[in-house]
């Protein structure tokens, strides 16, 4: 089962790259890890920074992909981004919170990609 789950993520995050890409962004980090913390997909979106999570499933049994982006993991992110940021000594960008949302169904995908998913307080 986990590794099912291992195969499953990381083919939403292969389709939520390549979905980004089309869009625009530039790529700069996959699984970008601070401790035991992990952003899925830091890109470039013009003068943005984008930290985004990827949630991928085949069953809205626990909620929809960008239900599953609770407090607690919105609270990682931060801390992750805030060490990218400074680690990076990156200057003059925005940044924001992304996440893109992979619902894999019988023979089809749903791809959603959430700007602005949450905001820093």
């Amino acid at each position: 089962m986990k590794r099912y789950k291992q195969r499953l993520g990381r083919s939403g995050e292969d389709l939520a790259v390549s979905f980004l890409k089309k869009r625009g962004f530039e790529i700069l980090e996959r699984n970008y890890r601070f401790g035991h913390k992990e952003i899925d997909i830091i890109g470039k979106d013009g003068n943005t920074i984008v930290f985004v999570e990827v949630k991928a499933g085949r069953s809205k049994e626990f909620g929809s992909p960008e239900e599953r982006v609770n407090l607690r993991k919105q609270k990682s992110m931060i801390e992750v981004a805030q060490d990218y940021i400074q680690s990076s000594n990156i200057a003059d960008y925005d940044f924001r919170f992304d996440v893109v949302a992979i619902e894999f169904e019988k023979t089809d995908k749903r791809i959603e990609h959430i700007k602005n998913a949450f905001m820093v307080t």
